[in-house]
């Protein structure tokens, strides 16, 4: 028999900046409390302690949230919700001094200013960083110190969310989650998601191994609006060097200067966009990619732009190289696209608010529209700090739900079945897409359903992949991180929004 027990707060799926911002949010004021719910230990398993490049925001006297909003909105190739990008330029310098505050070693000049960096698709240098590359941990850091000093925020680690408790209205009312083994119905007046992106649905990827849309999946079985799952966004740089994460080139060497060449040695953006290394991503990964398949191969050249101040600088990506033997201050480093973001996510309000009541969504596994088809360099910690925050703040005044319908935990795909679905993925809803390439890839999906779908239905996971892969074949155009090479026109601007059944329907529309 499951156990149940009732909290008096909110609970938070994921501890990552977003779930852990929005616990501190939520506790806040008189008798404000929340559960934290970690399937790994704290600091482990979230993207955010692996960001390297740091928290875009205007902080120097030349730069604006007006002027950030207008590189966002750009980046974002006519998608991003205006009102959500103002919201997220606007409170950014305070939500980067907060962390600051909390203990967030930001790089410092001699007055104490905030060290600005450069990063591709911004017209200022505002991104803060800690130690060159290490921001996610040391950010990281700062806040689960404050949060395991806060008396009123309880944390669970090896805790599993396995499906979300509805009522009768639809409502949410709590979880079913599996802690150190065994079931647990945990009633709760309010649900926060913030179990980060879809990298392990990829066959190369820069985040965890865990990050397999697990959250958004269970809010697509619960019924909740998705939007945008087609727009994934691919890192041109992951350090190819056959490791499973790959390793991350930050962002912030081209913002130095380096330069990307193929194996001859040849820079090769320029045939590409005038903005060379600094292009938005999805050009400088296309073109990765190009000259990869060309048979080219493509390395990142920072030997003239850091040099001998590669272990300082960017010690993280020193170390990893230096692991597989490549030396990048005399050796240009081998790079290849890989999965690094995810723009949709479950559809949200400004405040966190999904279309099912109860239930609230932050951080990467939330789509507020501020990202649009395409993120920003550096937006993505900012956007899990300014939105957790609110989060947070709207689940705490939240009051319980009815009772919960009886329900069965969702199953896992079996170890050689999650192997297929994440090759398939690569091959037909990476970098480069077409109908034939994503017809394929949405039968093989299926079959994996069929075959591996249990009483609790299908796998979160593989759910969230379904999503990707129907919303990508619809969409018949390029735009952002969503490249057709048999549509690669940009037509008229439109976002998507689906739940599980209309992407069914919307499927076998679009085959007919």
């Amino acid at each position: 028999m499951t156990d149940r027990v009732t909290f008096d707060g909110p609970v938070i799926l994921g501890a990552g900046l977003a779930g852990l911002t929005a616990a501190l949010s939520a506790t806040q004021g008189a008798a404000g409390k929340a559960l934290v719910l970690s399937p790994t230990p704290l600091a482990t398993g979230c993207s955010s302690a692996w960001a390297q490049g740091g928290m875009a925001a205007a902080l120097s006297d030349e730069d604006a949230p007006a002027l950030h909003a207008a590189d966002t909105l750009a980046a974002g190739a006519g998608l991003c919700d205006p009102h959500a990008v103002e919201l997220l330029t606007t409170e950014g310098p305070a939500a980067v001094r907060a962390l600051a505050a909390l203990g967030a070693p930001f790089d410092r000049q001699a007055d104490g200013q905030f060290v600005l960096s450069l990063e591709a698709a911004h017209a200022k240098a505002r991104v803060a960083r800690v130690g060159g590359d290490g921001a996610g941990a040391a950010i990281m850091a700062a806040v689960i110190a404050t949060v395991r000093a806060t008396p009123a925020i309880k944390v669970r680690e090896n805790a599993r969310a396995r499906r979300l408790l509805q009522d009768k209205t639809s409502r949410v009312v709590g979880v079913l989650a599996e802690i150190d083994g065994d079931l647990v119905e945990i009633l709760a007046p309010a649900v926060i998601l913030a179990t980060g992106g879809v990298g392990g649905l990829y066959g190369i990827t820069t985040t965890p191994a865990q990050v397999r849309g697990e959250g958004l999946g269970l809010a697509a079985l619960a019924g909740a609006e998705i939007a945008d799952p087609e727009f994934v966004q691919f890192h041109p740089t992951a350090i190819d060097i056959g490791k499973d994460p790959a390793p991350l080139a930050t962002e912030a060497l081209r913002g130095e200067g380096a330069v990307l060449r193929d194996a001859s040695g040849r820079a090769f953006m320029a045939d590409y966009h005038p903005a060379r290394e600094l292009a938005p991503r999805d050009v400088v990964a296309r073109a990765i990619h190009a000259e990869r398949t060309a048979g080219r191969g493509a390395f990142l050249d920072a030997t003239a732009a850091v040099g001998e101040h590669f272990p300082h600088e960017f010690p993280a990506v020193f170390a990893a190289c230096m692991g597989a033997g490549v030396d990048p201050r005399v050796q240009p480093i081998p790079v290849t696209p890989a999965v690094h973001y995810h723009m949709g996510g479950v559809a949200t309000d400004l405040d966190g608010r999904t279309s099912l009541p109860g239930l609230l969504a932050a951080g990467e596994c939330a789509a507020t529209g501020v990202h649009g088809a395409n993120r920003l360099a550096s937006n993505s910690l900012l956007e899990a700090a300014v939105f957790g925050a609110r989060a947070g703040r709207a689940a705490r005044d939240l009051k319980m739900g009815g009772e919960p319908l009886a329900t069965t935990r969702t199953p896992d795909l079996p170890d050689a079945a999650l192997q297929t679905l994440r090759q398939a993925m690569s091959r037909d809803a990476g970098v480069i897409r077409d109908a034939d390439g994503l017809a394929r890839l949405v039968s093989v999906l299926d079959g994996l359903e069929a075959e591996h779908a249990g009483p609790g239905g299908p796998a979160p996971t593989l759910v969230a992949a379904q999503l990707i892969a129907r919303a990508a074949l619809a969409r018949q155009e390029s735009r952002g991180g969503h490249f057709r090479a048999d549509f690669p026109e940009t037509v008229a601007p439109h976002r998507t929004f689906l739940t599980l059944d209309a992407s069914q329907a919307a499927l076998r529309y679009a085959a007919e």
